[in-house]
C-alpha cells in the first residue's frame, strides 16, 4: 500500500475546508430563519440536515457519475464514453478534482452524525413520526438524488 500522495492530501483539505464552511452556513441561515418566527418556522428545526445530506448526495452522484479526464497534457487521454460527443475529451473531472469535490467537499459538507443524533433526539422525545420521516428523507432521498446527480451529469456529458 502507497502512502498518500501530498497533492491529493491538498485538494481533499481545500474540498473539506469548503464544504464545511458551507455545511456551516446553510446552518446558521437555517437557524437564523427558524429564529425570525419561532412559532411559525420551529417544526423546521433539524430539517436543514436532510436538506444538506440529499443536495450533498445529488453533487456526489453527479461527481461520480462525472467523466474522468485523466491528462490535460493529452487529449487522446481525455476520451470518455462512446465518443457520442465531440466534447467528452474536454469536460471532466481529473482523478484529483473527484478527491477534492467528492472526499472533501461532499464528505464535508453532508453530516451522517448530526442525522444520527436528530433521530436520537426525536425519539428520546417520543417525536416518532417526525424520526420516521426524516429517517425516510435522509436514506430514501439521498439514494434517489445520488442516482439523479448520476444520471444528469451522465445526460450531459453523453456517458
Amino acid at each position: 500500500m502507497s502512502g498518500i500522495i501530498p497533492a491529493d492530501a491538498v485538494a481533499i483539505g481545500l474540498g473539506a475546508f469548503a464544504g464545511a464552511m458551507a455545511r456551516y452556513q446553510a446552518g446558521r441561515l437555517a437557524a437564523e430563519y427558524i429564529a425570525s418566527d419561532p412559532k411559525r418556522f420551529g417544526h423546521l428545526t433539524g430539517w436543514h440536515t436532510a436538506a444538506i445530506n440529499v443536495s450533498g448526495s445529488f453533487v456526489l452522484g453527479g461527481v461520480t457519475g462525472a467523466p474522468l479526464l485523466h491528462s490535460k497534457r493529452n487529449p487522446a487521454a481525455n476520451l470518455v464514453g462512446s465518443g457520442k460527443h465531440s466534447y467528452n475529451h474536454y469536460f471532466g473531472l481529473t482523478p484529483r478534482a473527484k478527491l477534492m469535490f467528492g472526499v472533501g467537499f461532499c464528505g464535508s459538507f453532508t453530516t451522517f452524525s448530526t442525522y444520527s443524533v436528530d433521530v436520537v433526539n426525536w425519539i428520546s422525545q417520543g417525536k416518532m413520526g417526525k424520526a420516521a420521516a426524516y429517517v425516510m428523507t435522509n436514506n430514501v432521498g439521498g439514494i434517489l438524488a445520488a442516482a439523479a446527480g448520476l444520471v444528469v451529469v451522465k445526460k450531459l456529458f453523453g456517458v
